[in-house]
């Protein structure tokens, strides 16, 4: 019998899980299939975060094109204090 390659959704659902237990931990970003490519979106807090979540999807996705529109999340103090008047 013929191995059948694994659908890009179940493929997705492996790297979503992957994202959930890596050391990001991150579980707000989603990866849609889009038109034969694949979306990273969501916000992190750090740009090593964003850059560790794209690299592993391009590794477990290595022939699928892999787009990152993920959001680095502000976590600098204010500048001024807020008015609450």
């Amino acid at each position: 019998m013929k191995h059948q390659p694994e659908s890009l959704e179940y493929r997705l659902a492996h790297l979503a899980d992957r994202l959930a237990a890596g050391e990001c931990g991150e579980l707000g970003v989603r990866a849609e299939a889009r038109a034969g490519t694949v979306l990273l979106t969501g916000t992190v807090p750090s740009a090593r975060c964003r850059d560790d979540i794209v690299r592993i999807a391009r590794e477990a996705l290595a022939d699928v094109p892999v787009h990152c529109d993920i959001v680095i999340a502000e976590t600098a103090a204010p500048a001024h204090a807020e008015d609450l008047r």
